[in-house]
């Protein structure tokens, strides 16, 4: 058993502001270590490296906020995964946020390596811009969507977030149509949720009432159908060809290793072995241990596979075959047999022969769906 795809995530944990509704390993800095978390990412590359076949074919570069990043930064970073063993075709992404991105730097990073821009833009509406707490403007969002689109990488992504405080159904619909007016590959289009341990979620903002989120999500996706973009996974929207492999990669249960602050990664032996780990949080300890470290280290039992790989798969609109289930996890499918029944009965799911995946129905319950291949959820 081994997955055929291997991608990379690094993380960048530093951001010039924490916004109240994110719940990610991000940390305000005034300065960043650059020279020296650049120097841990890539002995912590190098230390991943050591016992894995390398043929990194997708890259994603997260945080935080990655363009607060040099250039010259990024490529010391780009130029040690390259010869640790990158595909000549590999996508790149990077997330950008339009508050701290100009033209030539991301042009500095697609000549670094970069093939795709991930824009945390949000929304285009000012009021909505200010309630979450960001940093840019809906100029400033404008002008590094453009920058992007001419930057001489691949493609580019718009983050979208709806449901925002105070949003009403015309304005999260016009978020849509002004991202499409920049010409997009892909959007991630999500609704806003309030997280623990956030300002959100000890200080809630008032958020749009049911009705209206319903509506949002109906005309929304009727306005992306007709612009030519298909709803791959549950919050992803791509043309035709756009799809962002490295989340596709996630998705498929496929391998991935992780260097950075907080990063989490997955990865499959020779000899059926699956374990998931994760490096230490906090900046100032993956420094100090000079990023070598793994922080956790946890194997896959039967049970996990099985859940896990419906959790990711099931995301996705294409849902899963039986045949990639037994090569990803190295279960028979037959286990899955009772479930589905069950599950196709009450037209949550629907099963093509060997091919599964959900009905628009279970769409709307996915959580109650994937529970059901939990231990706990499937008596």
């Amino acid at each position: 058993m081994r997955a055929p795809q291997l991608g990379l995530y690094v993380h960048l944990p530093w951001c010039e502001r924490k916004c109240p509704y994110c719940d990610f390993n991000s940390h305000e800095a005034q300065e960043i270590p650059e020279v020296a978390y650049i120097d841990a990412l890539i002995a912590d590359l190098r230390e991943e490296a050591k016992d894995q076949r390398c043929d990194i074919q997708t890259v994603f570069i997260g945080g935080g906020t990655p363009s607060l990043f040099s250039v010259n930064g990024i490529k010391r970073l780009m130029d040690a995964v390259r010869n640790i063993g990158l595909a000549a075709d590999a996508e790149v992404t990077i997330e950008a946020n339009p508050g701290s991105t100009e033209a030539a730097r991301l042009e500095g990073y697609a000549d670094a390596g970069v093939t795709r821009f991930s824009l945390g833009i949000q929304s285009f509406d000012d009021a909505c811009l200010s309630a979450l707490g960001r940093i840019h403007d809906c100029k400033i969002a404008r002008e590094a969507a453009s920058a992007a689109r001419n930057s001489g990488a691949k493609s580019y992504n718009i983050d979208l977030m709806h449901g925002l405080p105070e949003q009403s159904l015309e304005l999260g619909l016009n978020d849509i149509r002004s991202a499409l007016s920049l010409s997009p590959h892909h959007l991630s289009w999500y609704q806003l949720t309030i997280e623990p341990n956030t300002r959100f979620y000890s200080n809630p903002p008032r958020l749009p009432a049911e009705s209206i989120l319903g509506s949002l999500e109906e005309e929304g996706a009727r306005v992306l159908r007709a612009a030519g973009f298909h709803r791959y996974e549950i919050s992803a929207w791509a043309q035709p060809g756009q799809e962002c492999q490295h989340n596709l990669n996630y998705w498929r249960f496929g391998d991935y290793m992780a260097i950075g602050a907080g990063a989490h990664g997955k990865l499959s032996t020779e000899s059926g072995e699956i374990f998931r780990y994760a490096k230490t949080r906090q900046p100032e300890d993956y420094l100090a241990a000079g990023g070598i470290k793994r922080k956790a280290l946890r194997g896959l039992d039967d049970a996990d596979r099985q859940g896990e790989f419906v959790l990711n798969a099931l995301r996705l609109r294409e849902g899963f075959s039986l045949a990639l289930f037994e090569a990803r996890t190295g279960l028979d499918a037959n286990r899955l047999e009772t479930t589905l029944r069950k599950l196709v009965d009450r037209g949550l799911l629907q099963q093509n022969q060997e091919h599964i995946r959900t009905t628009d129905l279970g769409q709307r319950f996915l959580d109650d769906v994937v529970s059901a291949f939990f231990p706990e959820g499937s008596s």
